[in-house]
């Protein structure tokens, strides 16, 4: 077990500063910081072994094929999904669920059926799905939430209905925090004869994931969030829903047999795999999911708990804050306003502090209409934040206020 110090001490870019301030990074839910290994792994990729996979029989591509299967692997362990050949790689989040709303509307939406997304939904759940239902004559159906954020499970069950065809929805939300009850969700959407896609981006890297015990068709998230490469994405599905699913891009390694009469498409993983991948991505992330696992999920849980519930007791204490998402269950992210403050210039000034936060809709348009504010600031955590940091976070921001007032 890993103590915090020794964790911190794997990522170099913590100890630089900014604006002449040491680096508060509290923007881990847009993208997390990466440890030395992932990039040590990067590095020694392309100086030692680039090459192409799958295909090549030297000696650079025997082991550029054997490192990123061995990937392939630690992924599948990871989620526990039940073979390595539900495991795809794709370009993230949004790469993922794009294949299985264009392959799976493709081949099993019809006019008059119907998509249940949820009102937390990132764009990224919102815009594929209305683009194949468009195509399609499909009707997306949105889950309400009330005002704390929380989805209205009365609703989801009267939504649900034998026209339900799949149900997309955020594990947790990005803007939240709100822990969804997804494996409930996943019975009963069956129950309904739908499929489910659970969008895991934002809970891969904060508590562990079993495919198998939540019973998902479909699962995405990406390594970047999870302390790996940007531009690198993960999609499992089950086996028997990717043999019924058409490939969604054509190219090289998606193909058995080509003539210009007939293509034949090669078998899982490769069918939906066109093209030369982010090789070195691929293989990193796997050492970022061994990390995490070095680290301990345990730790990782507690120390983001605490932070969670220090950082809310804090912000609390600031005349006229406002914290949007006040779920039971929730993620360590904060959402919030002060008085009549913008995001924006709040999240300017802090950064002149050497803080960084999001400021805006977080691709969380729709849920910014549900509250009537134009976005908000989001401070979110990662193991490697420690409470010092949400004090330095704490008075900058009250300094913030205080020049804005």
């Amino acid at each position: 077990m890993m103590n915090i110090e020794e964790i911190r001490k794997e990522f170099p870019i913590l100890e630089q500063k900014v604006n002449g301030k040491p680096l508060v990074y509290l923007d881990n839910g847009a993208t997390a910081q990466k440890p030395s290994i992932v990039i040590h792994t990067i590095d020694q990729y392309y100086k030692e072994y680039n090459s192409n996979i799958h295909r090549g029989v030297h000696h650079l591509s025997q082991l550029a094929t054997t490192q990123y299967e061995e990937s392939r692997s630690t992924i599948q362990k990871f989620i526990n999904a039940k073979y390595s050949h539900e495991v795809i790689f794709t370009t993230g989040t949004t790469g993922g669920i794009n294949l299985v709303a264009n392959s799976f509307g493709k081949q099993f939406l019809n006019r008059g059926d119907e998509v249940l997304i949820s009102a937390m939904e990132h764009h990224s759940n919102i815009v594929p799905w209305q683009m194949i239902c468009e195509e399609k004559g499909a009707v997306l159906k949105v889950i309400p939430i009330n005002e704390k954020g929380e989805l209205i499970y009365e609703e989801f069950l009267r939504l649900l209905s034998e026209k339900t065809r799949i149900l997309a929805v955020a594990h947790i939300s990005n803007t939240l925090g709100t822990i969804n009850p997804v494996k409930k969700m996943i019975k009963e959407a069956h129950k309904a004869g739908a499929k489910v896609l659970i969008d895991a981006a934002q809970s891969v890297p904060h508590c562990q994931v079993d495919v198998q015990d939540l019973d998902c068709d479909f699962l995405v998230f990406s390594a970047h969030k999870m302390f790996g490469p940007t531009g690198v994405g993960i999609l499992y599905g089950k086996e028997e829903m990717l043999n019924a699913m058409p490939p969604y891009q054509g190219g090289g390694d998606m193909i058995k047999e080509v003539t210009f009469e007939k293509t034949t498409y090669n078998s899982l993983p490769h069918k939906f795999e066109a093209g030369t991948p982010n090789i070195a991505g691929g293989i990193a992330t796997a050492e970022a999911i061994l990390f995490m696992n070095q680290v301990g999920f345990d730790f990782i849980e507690c120390q983001e708990k605490e932070l969670l519930e220090y950082a809310t007791e804090q912000l609390l204490k600031i005349e006229g804050l406002r914290i949007i998402g006040t779920a039971e269950n929730k993620a360590s992210v904060i959402s919030f306003l002060v008085d009549n403050t913008h995001p924006f210039d709040v999240g300017t000034l802090l950064d002149q502090m050497g803080v960084a936060v999001r400021t805006g809709h977080h691709c969380t348009q729709p849920l910014m209409d549900f509250y009537g504010i134009p976005g908000t600031i989001r401070a979110s955590f990662a193991f490697y934040n420690t409470k010092e940091e949400v004090d330095v976070f704490i008075a900058a921001l009250k300094k913030a206020v205080m020049m804005l007032s």
